[in-house]
């Protein structure tokens, strides 16, 4: 067994998932990293509605993450895992349990990516939906499963989730018009109920678990898709570091038990705490 704390981290290829295991690793934690792309130059951003045929390329990968964590002098663990794919899911805490022994942390940060995110009512179709309810609530609740026994028999645990503002607010206009997908926002508002799950069943018991907003973080994907759009208009932006930075805080400081319950807004709290140093809220647009 590792004498360093163990986080896993899924969707940690790029974007937010690597910010946050970056940040755990900075925070003295061993991080177990998961996503589709393995090495460098594999990953690709399928289209994200029946209207988009583009495939494109994006940066990121494992192993990049993999060799920043161990930079920062913590042991990194690849376990690749598609969100669709339920053996690799339940796959993934196996593994880490059996290599490392523990699992302190779980940050569920990836998402399915694909078409649905970005359709129209109209464009829904049975499969669709089910691939996104699947890998965005199922498989996500089935990876919370696999890690509560261990955490309960150890006494404490930390679950935190990525939720969306998408899943609070009305879209501003339709998919590709300044909106979102319904089919999106539904999914993420259904996986919003699951921390205050956790914490009535298993807060008792040593087990905790927090929402965590990222605001308008402009990902590789995004920029890859259309690096043209003014992606802060009427929104503003975050950098992914300032919820990678977010969510090391809680899962190292005590204080964070004041926000359980509550729906973390990343980059407030990050400003607020100055836990980025050179970035505020009130600079970001």
């Amino acid at each position: 067994m590792t004498d360093s704390p163990v986080a896993v981290v899924t969707g940690a290829s790029r974007g937010i998932g690597r910010a946050g295991a970056l940040a755990l690793a900075d925070a003295g934690f061993d991080v177990a990293i998961s996503a589709r792309t393995v090495k460098e130059g594999q990953g690709v951003a399928e289209p994200n509605s029946v209207r988009e045929e583009r495939t494109l390329s994006v940066p990121g990968s494992l192993e990049r993450t993999a060799e920043e964590i161990e930079a920062r002098g913590q042991r990194a663990l690849v376990v690749p895992m598609d969100l669709l794919d339920r053996e690799a899911v339940l796959e993934l805490p196996a593994t880490v349990l059996r290599e490392w022994g523990r699992i302190d942390v779980l940050f569920n940060n990836a998402i399915y990516r694909g078409v649905g995110t970005l359709d129209r009512i109209a464009d829904l179709t049975p499969e669709s939906m089910t691939a996104m309810f699947t890998g965005n609530f199922i498989h996500q609740v089935l990876l919370i499963q696999a890690v509560l026994p261990h955490m309960l028999e150890r006494g404490r645990g930390i679950v935190i989730d990525m939720v969306s503002g998408s899943a609070r607010h009305d879209p501003p206009g339709p998919p590709g018009e300044g909106g979102w997908g319904i089919l999106y926002s539904a999914s993420k508002a259904a996986f919003g109920r699951v921390a205050g799950g956790v914490n009535a069943e298993h807060r008792a018991a040593g087990v905790k678990a927090f929402n965590v907003d990222p605001g308008n973080v402009i990902t590789e994907a995004r920029k890859a898709a259309k690096p043209d759009d003014d992606y802060e208009a009427g929104f503003g932006s975050a950098p992914a570091e300032a919820t990678g930075k977010v969510v090391a805080w809680l899962a190292t400081d005590p204080g964070a038990d004041r926000f359980l319950g509550k729906w973390i807004f990343a980059p407030k709290l990050c400003s607020d705490l100055g836990l980025l140093p050179g970035w505020s809220m009130e600079g970001s647009g």
